[in-house]
């Protein structure tokens, strides 16, 4: 076999290794983009009116105060604080995972947004968590931990372990905001809530979208004491 033989297919095998990587890396943002537009066919462009394109490539997302501009400035999620508790999401095969109230870097644990009521409270406790391409999902890399975050439906559990008491909240709904949409982080008086939040889609460079889980505290199930048995 000759020198042209070898390079031909030399460049045969790396022109294949190269489409493959664009379909591993570029194939699950379009199929989200596509089952996205069928099911929240009423979310409006997804690029930010007030920062443009150039602003949404140029935020750092791994810091939790980039995620929703008009929201709580970066002081206001200051260093790590000490309360911590864990969550667990047996569909994802998430568990235990560390969500610190207070801090803002998402390479170290999941976030709950500052001011937000704490599990198990009467309103809405809301978690922000970091996505990458499914593909490079793992559970216990805090980076990719919410890539597979659109698998949830509803009637999934959520389970909370904090201040040594277990709740379980069940997912009601999910839906998708522009980064300005603040109405996610309300408080509401009439129950105990948990919202999971993550940057879809996941893997998309401009995070363009935020991606809603909405889940209620299951009635028959307030807290129970974590005995560790």
């Amino acid at each position: 076999m000759g020198k042209n033989k070898y390079s031909e297919i030399i460049a045969l095998a790396l022109g294949v290794f190269g489409i493959s990587v664009l379909i591993v890396t570029f194939l699950p943002i379009f199929s989200y983009q596509i089952e996205s537009k069928q099911k929240f066919p009423n979310l409006l462009s997804p690029i930010s009116r007030e920062g443009g394109v150039l602003s949404i490539y140029n935020q750092d997302y791994s810091r939790a105060s980039t995620w929703f501009p008009a929201g709580a400035a970066s002081e206001e999620f200051g260093e790590r604080g000490e309360t911590f508790y864990t969550i667990s999401i047996s569909k994802l095969g998430i568990a235990d995972a560390y969500v610190y109230v207070g801090g803002e870097d998402l390479a170290e644990s999941l976030i709950q947004y500052p001011g937000t009521a704490l599990p198990g409270e009467t309103g809405n406790a809301v978690i922000f968590g970091h996505s990458v391409l499914p593909i490079f999902f793992n559970p216990e890399d805090y980076l990719s931990i919410f890539s597979t975050l659109p698998k949830l439906r509803e009637g999934n559990d959520i389970v909370v372990n904090f201040g040594g008491k277990v709740f379980r909240y069940v997912v009601e709904d999910k839906f998708e905001v522009m980064p300005e949409n603040l109405e996610i982080l309300e408080q509401n008086s009439t129950d105990s809530y948990l919202t999971l939040v993550t940057c879809v889609p996941p893997g998309d460079p401009r995070k363009p979208k935020r991606l809603i889980i909405r889940a209620k505290l299951a009635p028959s199930e307030i807290a129970y004491e974590n005995t560790g048995n």
